[in-house]
């Protein structure tokens, strides 16, 4: 296979942005927008107060949030993302603590060829359940995911939780521990990564990504654990797992590799959320692996310690 990707594959992700506090709003960090360029142009015009529009909201409840429509919403750049084919978008807090660190934002385009999930379970009553997730096109498979609910342990987003770690899987439609392996299957899904997503006020939410082949929400995944700095060294982080669609595994329990692959702090594009502790969106294609233009990479705060990073590359 070609080493570099296509680039006019249609992924199920088309904007990834990173909000960040400055003073008391949320200022545009960095955005991935592709071409869509008059609605970057909007972005950059704006900043939300805790509670406005969806990185303010997300950051006023605590809680990642799904937003399916946009029309008659409190969507703040409706028009632009009408004039750029966009019409749902997926909000990431991401909190030290109680301390807001940034807001994640993926926003997507609804069709009849995008498949892919973007879900957000809460636990109620001892159970993880569906709060809102966005599909696509998976139809099916939404509504079976709103009709299954996850014990500790059980499935991914169970696993997720019981492990408090993030996750990945592989063949979804094949794998015995994927709980909705069948409508998986009839929906094309092929991985999933599921995120643990720590609340202020003690709340267990998961955030789990369902990329297919056809439409991906990533053709590389990556989990980093890190380690708090030593004295007088910088924090690190080594990978943990991975899985590539040219590669396959990038890593295997049974046969690890004998050098791990390590992130230092301000280093490449691991480096720098290990080094800031915010999400990192990435454009240009330098430091990363061959054959990749973009990658987007969110930490995993435990309390006041940041525990591992998640990226994923196209």
């Amino acid at each position: 296979m070609n080493d570099v990707m296509d680039p006019a594959t249609m992924t199920f992700i088309q904007v990834a942005e990173v909000w960040v506090p400055d003073g008391d709003r949320l200022v545009l960090e960095k955005g991935n927008y592709g071409n869509l360029d008059a609605f970057a142009a909007a972005s950059h015009k704006e900043s939300f107060a805790r509670g406005e529009g969806l990185p303010g909201k997300a950051w006023a409840e605590g809680r990642p949030i799904v937003l399916k429509a946009f029309d008659g919403s409190y969507f703040k750049r409706t028009e632009a993302a009408k004039e750029a084919g966009l019409t749902s978008a997926v909000a990431v807090p991401v909190f030290a603590g109680k301390v807001l660190k940034a807001v994640l934002v993926v926003l997507c385009g609804d069709d009849d060829a995008r498949t892919g999930a973007i879900e957000v379970w809460k636990e109620t009553d001892g159970v993880l359940r569906l709060e809102d997730g966005y599909y696509g096109a998976a139809k099916h498979f939404e509504w079976v995911s709103q009709h299954t609910h996850f014990p500790r342990g059980q499935g991914l987003p169970g696993g997720v939780w019981a492990a408090g770690t993030p996750i990945l899987m592989r063949d979804l439609g094949s794998g015995y521990r994927f709980v909705r392996a069948d409508s998986a299957e009839k929906a094309g899904l092929s991985t999933g990564i599921g995120l643990p997503m720590p609340a202020p006020d003690g709340a267990t939410f998961v955030l789990t990504l369902l990329s297919a082949r056809g439409t991906p929400i990533a053709r590389r995944f990556e989990i980093w654990e890190a380690r708090a700095a030593r004295a007088g060294s910088p924090r690190e982080a080594t990978l943990t797992d991975g899985i590539c669609e040219r590669e396959g595994p990038l890593w295997a329990e049974e046969n690890p590799p004998v050098s791990p692959k390590t992130a230092t702090a301000w280093q490449g594009p691991i480096g720098q959320v290990l080094g800031s502790g915010l999400p990192f969106v990435k454009t240009d294609g330098v430091g990363l692996p061959a054959g990749y233009r973009s990658m987007v990479a969110l930490p995993i705060w435990r309390g006041d310690d940041l525990a591992h990073v998640v990226a994923w590359y196209l």
